[in-house]
């Protein structure tokens, strides 16, 4: 399970910001006035070979009683409730505040580990300006600038220090485990729980026809035709704006990590909703998180044949980046269709870990260039001399040559086809990235 840093401090400190650096992206809203962000936020980071999941929170008042400053006091809670370790901003620049003092009394009472960091401190000496915040009890004060990026990845290294996190081997890897962890993930009331219960042949799970009713990662092994499995049923996801119970929130990393950490995702839709934003949403980061992925349609017997042909052409636009997977039609609570699917689940895991001999990968790859050659950048034309295999789960195909940073994307999706339709993959996203040779001469007059 990947570990969870939440980002906590009074408001207009920065750590919108900083949760922008740490996931490099520009997911929460940044600007100069407080209490811009007021529910949680979730996302991805990464510093070498460890990933973590940071956690952006509202200005926090541990104290308040009333109105909306209550409710972002209970999503900062929750966020410190889920944290493994928790990152307390301070603003360098307007020092030490009573709401500092406040904060820091919480976190000491909670006794989790903790990292105090004074934000805002480019171009500031560490000398006195820093010294008012010892008063807070927390131990040393880390000095960074969210803006600039200074001291961020010194920060990162000493969050994650308490968790003794093993150190990870950048080999790729390459052998298909024992048993498949197949995680079933889509909206709330979709029909996971049911689904699994019918796979299982017994009430295994709580199924019931109120959404949210699943609110954590639920594991059940299974074995089918020899094989071993590991069934994840997930909370669903829903939107954010739709979401108001705190422990329901606290259901959201769990799935996050559930599909981070699954062989194969099963999405499960739901025919007499179509697909709706959020499915398109959680698609998203099942292929972000290059997870092998199964699309199936569930409550098919509930539709008639003009609402199955929405369905369809809803699937064909909303989901088209998913269209490597394989789409089933099935119904749980009727054992319709359920068959097909075991067999795109065994063929998804078979292709995430399917091995290609470098030889037969540059054979593919000069053949490529020889029917269509790369664009022309200016004077130079890159050219791609041998590629390798990088990993597995998602399978990764590293190209070498020269110029392969003016490669274009269409090009890239172009080599992809020719590489699926050799070693036969489906249901399983395909990495093709390129590596430019240095030129030892370059640096020489």
């Amino acid at each position: 399970m990947k570990p969870v840093l939440a980002l906590v401090g009074r408001p207009n400190v920065g750590k919108s910001t900083l949760f922008n650096r740490l996931t490099k992206s520009r997911d929460a809203i940044v600007a100069d006035f407080a209490g811009l962000t007021r529910d949680r936020h979730y996302g991805n980071a990464r510093l070498g070979s460890h990933e973590f999941i940071v956690i952006d929170t509202g200005g926090f008042e541990p104290d308040a009683s009333s109105g909306i400053y209550k409710e972002m006091a209970k999503q900062t809670r929750q966020a410190v409730a889920e944290a493994d370790v928790v990152v307390f901003v301070v603003d360098a620049r307007d020092g030490l505040s009573a709401q500092d003092h406040d904060i820091a009394n919480y976190l000491r009472r909670l006794g989790k580990p903790c990292l105090l960091v004074a934000n805002k401190a480019e171009g500031m000496q560490e000398g006195h300006q820093l010294t008012e915040f010892y008063e807070l009890g927390l131990g040393e004060v880390l000095p960074v600038s969210a803006a600039h990026g200074q001291g961020i990845r010194s920060m990162v290294e000493l969050a994650l220090q308490p968790l003794h996190l093993p150190e990870v081997d950048d080999e790729p890897e390459l052998e298909a485990p024992d048993v498949i962890k197949l995680a079933v993930a889509g909206r709330p009331n979709v029909g996971k729980s049911t689904l699994i219960n019918t796979w299982l042949g017994e009430e295994r799970l709580v199924a019931f026809d109120l959404p949210g009713t699943t609110r954590d990662a639920i594991s059940v092994p299974f074995e089918r035709q020899g094989q071993r499995f590991e069934l994840i049923d997930t909370a669903g996801l829903r939107r954010k704006g739709k979401v108001f119970e705190a422990i329901e929130k606290f259901s959201v990393v769990k799935t996050l990590q559930a599909i981070e950490s699954a062989h194969v995702v099963l999405l499960l839709l739901d025919a007499t909703q179509g697909v709706t934003d959020q499915d398109a949403h959680i698609a998203g980061y099942i292929l972000e998180s290059g997870r092998a992925v199964v699309l199936a349609l569930n409550k098919w017997d509930a539709v008639d044949d003009y609402q199955r042909e929405l369905v369809q052409r809803s699937i064909e636009t909303r989901l088209a980046f998913l269209k490597f997977a394989n789409l089933h039609f099935i119904s749980a609570i009727k054992r319709q269709g359920l068959g097909p699917v075991w067999t795109s689940i065994a063929q998804a895991h078979k292709s995430a870990y399917c091995k290609m001999p470098t030889p037969v990968l540059t054979r593919l790859l000069l053949e490529a260039v020889q029917f269509q050659s790369p664009k022309r950048s200016g004077m130079f034309r890159p050219k791609l001399r041998y590629a390798h295999q990088g990993g597995m789960n998602p399978p990764v195909i590293v190209v070498h040559g020269n110029s392969l940073e003016h490669v274009t994307d269409s090009y890239k999706r172009f080599l992809e086809g020719r590489f699926r339709k050799e070693f036969e993959l489906s249901g399983t996203p395909l990495r093709v990235e390129m590596k430019t040779s240095h030129n030892p001469y370059a640096d020489k007059k």
